[in-house]
């Protein structure tokens, strides 16, 4: 009996890959976000190439509770942007669905209105059950558009409350979005929200309770010590629907990367960055290079000693951290 033929694997030729995505193809740079996502073999090649040409965007992050609106403020700011000239690329974090564990893709749909805008790029990422509403994929995917040449990269949170602070390490400025009817002020500082903003929106300021909560947001904004010099997050109102207000949004934002570079916050931020990022794809690494090993049954043993007291946990660590360091970097590794 003939056996089938085995399929075939699909050559990435990722020089040509990240060329094309510099030049302004598309496809090409969706396909580089695939590989980011996918964590494919090919991904340390392609971010070798593309690290000469990132630092350049400026990166936004767009964070709130459901319901505030935070899809349809992204979607007016985009239309500003572009009606500023500046190119734009976002990457909208959607909840994983419990079946397929892909996005929810309900962003996708809210910003139809810039299908076929060829300076917009629209990428919806599955949060995977990651903490802090980003996906883990994230900053990579962000260093892809910064390198793909795009002005702006709008980073759209998952809206999953206290644990959306993480955001604020990943942004250059971070808008912290809220609606009335949605939560008062003292509830927004219990969520930690107030210490994580660079500018503070309040959407759907036409609806009743709207003056209410700007005045709220405003009190507990000024009960914070700042040093002189610090940068005081304006409370901005918009009704995004209608484009209302979004033209101030942009100017705050502007206004706010001057104060950063200026100041060296930027630069500071930027570094912090770059260590988280680098401690979490060491931590990934370790991980793939034990489960490599056939290290996953084996992390069950050290479990169950751990769980039965027969082992202290920093030398189950220890067996752990032995094992890969004896294997040595994986094959192909710089």
């Amino acid at each position: 009996m003939s056996r089938s033929p085995e399929p075939r694997r699909r050559v990435v030729d990722v020089p040509d890959l990240v060329a094309r995505a510099r030049a302004g193809q598309v496809r090409a740079v969706a396909r580089l976000l695939s590989l980011v996502e996918t964590d494919s073999p090919h991904l340390r090649e392609a971010m070798t190439l593309l690290a000469p040409h990132t630092g350049r965007a400026q990166v936004v992050g767009m964070t709130g509770a459901p319901g505030v609106g935070k899809s349809t403020s992204t979607s007016a700011l985009v239309s500003a942007l572009r009606a500023a000239g500046r190119t734009v690329g976002v990457l909208a974090v959607d909840p994983s669905s419990p079946f397929s564990g892909g996005a929810l893709l309900g962003d996708r749909i809210r910003m139809e209105s810039h299908t076929g805008d060829a300076g917009v790029l629209v990428r919806s990422m599955a949060s995977r059950g990651h903490l802090g509403g980003l996906s883990a994929a994230t900053p990579q995917a962000v260093r892809v558009l910064d390198a793909a040449g795009f002005d702006v990269v709008l980073v759209e949170t998952v809206g999953v409350g206290q644990s959306e602070v993480e955001v604020a390490g990943l942004a250059d400025t971070t808008v912290v979005l809220l609606a009335p009817g949605m939560g008062d002020g003292i509830q927004a500082a219990k969520a930690g929200i107030l210490e994580v903003g660079d500018l503070y929106v309040v959407n759907k300021a036409d609806a009743d309770g709207a003056g209410r909560l700007r005045r709220e947001l405003r009190g507990a904004l000024s009960m914070a010590e700042r040093e002189p010099g610090v940068w005081e997050p304006p409370v901005l109102s918009t009704v995004a629907s209608r484009g209302e207000g979004v033209a101030e949004v942009l100017a705050a934002l502007e206004e706010h990367r001057a104060w950063a570079e200026a100041s060296g916050a930027l630069a500071r931020r930027r570094l912090a960055r770059a260590r988280a990022e680098i401690e979490a794809v060491a931590v990934a690494e370790l991980r793939r290079r034990w489960t490599g090993l056939g290290g996953a049954g084996h992390l069950d043993d050290l479990a169950a000693a751990v769980a039965a007291g027969e082992q202290p946990v920093h030398a189950a660590v220890d067996v752990l951290l032995e094992a890969v360091d004896g294997a040595g970097p994986p094959a192909g590794s710089d």
